[in-house]
């Protein structure tokens, strides 16, 4: 007892001392014995522990910090050139925290090592308390700790357990007092032992064509199961691409290939490597090295992929836009995305041995997805347009990249310490009263938020939710305050209804409205008097399906008029007219159905208009022919933007997010808009597809069980600035587009934020790229960019609820300050939005 209160009164005698003690060096892993997540994650490979305070009497973190070598620090700040802003709110990756509490069961063992060299390793553990049954941290010491250093760390670890326990001094504790806080008894099962580190070894590329492999699909149409025990007796140290140190995990076994349907027409067979993604290492692992990959016309615009080899029928699925296909030609691999009637999802990769090898394979995956999608043969479309569907779906850097320069004159942005609540506050509000008693949920009116309008001429959001409309005032700090409701929209007649789609107008002072039933006509709500005051009728034959501002920024303006666009008609609406408010000089109608979708319009009034068939037209203005026309790469388009300059076009599928440079690079319309003059039948605009990464929609999948489905993605607007970022969300994750990584062709350039619903509408606040406006289905907040972070396994999984204790400013997981943070009453609008 003598030693022990000694070294507590060494550890604790200041009461300024932030770390109380600390080992300098080790290694942290994540084990689980019990997951099928995989086995073990090497988190840090060098690191120290230290015992810290917190700003609260009797609390106690037990962190671990990467340790960096000498200018490695300083190497990968310069990697990541742009990105190092976020790597500052991304602490996770640099710094783990948890809550020194009896629960976690901290211990520390002693453990034999095979090399005799050192025979003893001392192992601290402790429990993870947001994981699965089982799951446990361990910091292995290095050999060089003294074993008298690591004792004193766990009597100091045992002191602060009982401080905060019975909240109190540990100097009156006795030795039976503190022995409650030693898990090593029969009772704790004993510390796994955590995987070893290994280099990765790259996969090397595939063999040659093997006869009896290409022999393999054509002639053995029905699969046998594959067998998990072969599955284990793959070699698991080759990795492509491999982001983690350590021995990758043994992944989850996938499901066994149904028996391939019987093909009408092989459109591809060439044969590669196989992957598999680990979701707990993070890499793809080598399943066989000899694989032959297949795609074949099954009948009925259905197309399947089979990939077998002389041991295992791997996989089979149908080649669908859900798939979501990634060529990178620099890797030679194809990445793609499998999911299972029960709900599971998977990413694979095939590896092939050149580039004509993968081009001839891409040609016939493509070929199968464009025809499915569209129902048309491939051999119909025009050579160039294949071009550009396959160019499409690459991995490519985009032309007219930024240069290095310039990049590293960016500004780089600073986590700011989040200033005091100045939201103003309701009269009940009352700061110290717990969170459970704070209403934030609607009460049960049946209805949910569904749309939202953002104002450019004053600080305002309007948010419908069934027949009300909530109005919210924008403050400094990212805080919204709830102004007012408009608690019913009326017809004139009186007539109750829920607006399907509304749109700001006249300086924002109007809104214009439209019922899901009546598509004919357009209602002006006066959002001075919160009332429908005028009701349009557009054309008796000509129905609205979308309508949009003249211009870019004519909202903010007195401009009455507005555009339309029917299923293949494109007009301007003035509400000046007498009768039917379509003016018919102004028609742009097409004798075949194009299935207009979405239009969308730049600061000098050019047009975009996109297709439920996937294609995109450009008109300088209306009544004429489109100077240029964008082909289909097959999914329908939802949602419509263009940048105010009309550089930059902006379409959104279910699936992925297409942007399109409208500036012509060469020829003799070199400098101008696609908008202004046609395009070359030559050179035709490259597309850059914007979609999240295989793994994370697998990830992502995971978590929601649900597949992709992004809201309408918008740019930043702003009337002094260009734009520099495209929002947009898919189920409960808003995913944030940095619009100059994407030019340069990085990989994965977008982070987000998990909320625990689905995001129903997202917008950035005018005149700013850091603020985003979100639309839950009962809440309504708006958020600082800097509260999204790069997607990782613990910000896609978004654990909600952590033991710990927040550090101000420090972007961990399970505070306020990281995507998996769940909103509370300090983040929501005292509000029934």
């Amino acid at each position: 007892m003598f030693v022990l209160k000694n070294v507590g009164k060494l550890l604790f005698g200041s009461n300024n001392q932030e770390s109380l003690i600390e080992l300098p060096q080790g290694q942290l892993y994540l084990v689980r014995p019990l997951s099928p997540k995989g086995y073990s994650e090497l988190i840090f490979k060098d690191a120290a522990v230290r015992i810290r305070r917190t700003g609260q009497d009797f609390q106690y973190q037990l962190v671990v910090q990467r340790v960096y070598e000498e200018g490695e620090a300083e190497l990968l700040a310069e990697e990541a050139g742009e990105d190092a802003e976020l790597d500052a709110l991304a602490a996770e990756r640099d710094e783990k925290t948890f809550l020194l509490d009896e629960a976690v069961h901290f211990r520390v063992a002693r453990r034999s090592r095979p090399d005799h060299v050192h025979p003893i390793d001392h192992v601290l553990a402790w429990k993870d308390l947001s994981g699965d049954a089982g799951d446990l941290y361990e910091f292995i010491c290095d050999p060089a700790v003294p074993s008298a250093h690591v004792d004193a760390f766990a009597a100091a670890a045992r002191q602060c357990q009982y401080e905060r326990k019975y909240r109190k001094p540990h100097a009156t504790a006795s030795a039976a007092d503190l022995s409650q806080f030693e898990f090593d008894g029969d009772e704790e099962q004993p510390i796994p032992q955590a995987s070893p580190v290994h280099s990765p070894v790259l996969a090397r590329p595939a063999e040659s064509e093997s006869t009896d492999a290409m022999r393999l699909i054509k002639h053995d149409n029905h699969s046998d199961p594959v067998d998990p025990d072969d599955v284990d007796q793959v070699d698991q140290t080759a990795l492509v691409g491999a982001s983690s140190t350590d021995r990758p995990s043994h992944p989850k076994a996938p499901p066994a290939a149904p028996p391939q349907p019987d093909p009408v027409e092989i459109l591809s067979h060439e044969l590669a490597e196989l992957h598999f993604y680990d979701f707990a290492s993070g890499s793809f692992v080598l399943r066989d090295a000899s694989v032959a990959a297949q795609v074949s016309d099954i009948g009925g615009w259905n197309y399947w992929l089979h990939v077998a080899s002389q041991d295992n029928q791997w996989l089979g699925i149908p080649v669908v836009a859900d798939m979501n296909p990634v060529f990178n030609f620099e890797f030679l691999s194809f990445i793609f995305n499998q999911f299972t009637a029960d709900g599971s999802a998977y990413s694979w990769l095939l590896r092939f041995k050149d580039q004509p090898t993968l081009a001839r394979f891409q040609e016939g995956l493509m070929q199968a997805l464009w025809e499915q999608l569209n129902e048309q043969k491939w051999s119909k479309v025009k050579e160039r347009e294949r071009q550009y569907v396959l160019d499409a779906f690459e991995d490519l850097k985009m032309e007219d990249s930024p240069a290095e320069q310039e990049e590293a004159e960016e500004e780089e942005e600073e986590e700011e310490e989040e200033p005091e609540d100045d939201r103003p506050k309701s009269e009940h509000y009352d700061s110290d009263e717990e969170e459970d008693d704070v209403e934030t949920q609607p009460k049960n009116d049946g209805d949910s938020n569904s749309g939202l309008a953002v104002g450019y001429k004053h600080d305002r959001s309007f948010v419908v939710r069934g027949s009300k409309i909530g109005v919210f005032k924008h403050h400094p700090n990212n805080h919204l305050e709830f102004s007012t409701n408009i608690s019913k929209v009326e017809t004139p007649k009186g007539e109750l209804f829920s607006p399907k789609k509304v749109m700001l107008h006249n300086e924002d002072r109007n809104m214009i409205l439209q019922k899901d039933n009546d598509p004919h006509k357009l209602y002006r709500m006066d959002l001075e008097y919160g009332k429908v005051v005028d009701e349009w009728n557009v054309h008796e034959d000509i129905p609205v399906l979308e309508y949009a501002p003249e211009n870019k920024f004519a909202q903010m303006t007195h401009e009455p008029t507005f555009l339309g666009v029917s299923k293949n008609a494109l007009f301007r609406i003035d509400p000046r007219l007498a009768g039917a408010k379509l003016v018919d000089s102004q028609l742009k109608q097409y004798a075949s159905k194009n299935d207009f979708s979405a239009l969308s319009t730049t600061e000098k009034g050019y047009i975009a208009v996109a297709s439920n068939k996937g294609d995109i037209r450009l008109f300088d203005r209306l009544g004429i022919n489109a100077k240029t026309h964008i082909p289909a790469l097959g999914e329908p388009i939802i949602g419509l933007d263009v940048s105010a300059d009309g550089r930059w076009v902006l379409a959104t599928c279910r699936t992925y997010l297409l942007l399109i440079d409208a500036m012509q690079k060469s020829g003799k319309n070199e400098g101008k808009l696609g908008f202004e003059k046609s395009f070359a039948a030559d050179a035709k605009p490259q597309p850059r597809r914007l979609a999240l990464t295989p793994e994370h929609v697998a990830q992502f999948h995971h978590e929601t069980s649900k597949g992709v489905s992004f809201t309408p993605a918008r740019f930043n607007t702003s009337q002094t600035g260009e734009e520099t970022s495209i929002i947009t969300a898919t189920g409960p994750y808003i995913v944030d587009w940095n619009l100059k990584k994407v030019v340069r062709g990085a990989k994965a350039p977008y982070i987000i934020k998990r909320y625990t619903e689905d995001v129903k509408a997202d917008d950035f606040k005018f005149g700013s790229d850091q603020n985003v406006i979100v639309a839950l289905p009962n809440e309504v907040n708006m958020i600082g960019k800097n509260k999204l972070s790069r997607p990782t396994r613990e910000s896609i999984a978004g654990g909600f609820e952590r033991l710990g204790t927040p550090r101000r400013s420090s972007g961990r997981v399970g505070t306020r300050y990281s995507g998996r943070y769940k909103l509370g009453k300090e983040d929501v609008v005292d509000s029934p939005y």
